[in-house]
């Protein structure tokens, strides 16, 4: 598979029905490491996630015959939502099947769309796996929230907008969960500047793909473990495409506690003014955890979405 022709291909398919997100210097982080830190605003994105990115790309990529048998796909939330806007945007009919335990401000949201939602287990990775059989099935068209060339190849655009946006940058912070978003902007940055160091961050209650890529193969973890960084949790499928790229372009790993990522919204709320959620603020604290290993480097760090409840919000702060 040639995920950077796909970023490309994707590119040109989606420019017109989304936004270049801004890029905002944090003087705050870049004292932290003595150096200068940028944020990706992937929460100003439609939907409120970069999501919109993959889903659009994958809709769009589909054949009228095939977005006749309808589209069917699985996701804790944004994956959803930008699914739901593809459909509504090309009249595509498609089904959304959920985890219970999806954040309620993700589903209120969702019913914003006319698409068809469904809700199923309460471990995303199960999840998942029930809705692709439904989609056999009804012999519907399977969307994978990440194991999926058009979904990653959506996500690889942000890499050529930080190209466009920042003349030099040393590390790039990611985070990861089947590791759709990471594959896609690394496989673009490893293709146009090499030396730009990818970092995967994760909470540690939800670490399997940074335990994959330790181990050399999938891991499955015998317990979903809850996470405010529910939009990167659930296992890796199994012969999931994104697994082998995160192989080739992610340089190291960092985990972060949940404390650590309360400390990260907290901050993005009384710095910044700025409202995401708990996926977004994952790399932030993975930065703020490890000032040493970026100290004096220029670093951007990629703010994923805002898509979190305002009773859960208010919790944290």
């Amino acid at each position: 598979m040639n995920l950077l022709r796909e970023i490309h291909l994707a590119e040109k398919r989606i420019r017109p029905h989304t936004l270049t997100t801004p890029l905002m210097e944090s003087r705050e982080l870049g004292k932290e490491i003595g150096g200068k830190v940028y944020l990706k605003l992937e929460s100003e994105q439609h939907t409120g996630s970069f999501k919109a990115r993959g889903s659009l790309n994958k809709v769009l990529s589909l054949s009228e015959k095939e977005k006749s048998k309808g589209v069917i796909t699985a996701s804790t939330g944004n994956h959803a939502l930008g699914m739901a806007r593809a459909l509504e945007l090309t009249g595509t009919k498609g089904t959304i099947f959920l985890p219970q335990t999806a954040a309620n401000a993700k589903v209120e949201a969702l019913r914003n769309y006319a698409v068809n939602l469904e809700f199923y287990g309460t471990d995303p990775l199960a999840t998942e796996v029930y809705a692709k059989a439904q989609a056999q099935k009804q012999q519907a068209v399977w969307v994978s929230p990440y194991n999926d060339a058009q979904v990653a190849g959506g996500q690889g655009t942000i890499g050529i907008e930080l190209c466009e946006q920042l003349d030099k940058f040393a590390y790039v912070l990611v985070t990861m969960g089947g590791g759709g978003l990471i594959s896609g902007i690394g496989s673009f940055l490893k293709a146009e500047r090499p030396s730009v160091k990818v970092v995967g961050c994760q909470p540690e209650n939800a670490p399997e793909m940074t335990l994959s890529l330790k181990e050399g193969k999938i891991i499955d973890l015998p317990k979903y473990i809850e996470t405010l960084s529910d939009g990167s949790a659930g296992g890796i499928e199994q012969g999931a495409i994104t697994f082998p790229i995160c192989q080739e372009v992610v340089d190291t790993c960092l985990l972060i506690s949940e404390s650590e990522i309360i400390d990260a919204l907290r901050f993005m709320v009384y710095t910044h003014h700025k409202i995401v959620e708990g996926a977004a603020a994952v790399p932030i604290a993975a930065l703020r955890k490890n000032p040493e290993k970026f100290q004096g480097a220029t670093v951007v760090i990629v703010v994923c979405g805002a898509n979190i409840s305002g009773e859960k919000l208010r919790g944290i702060l």
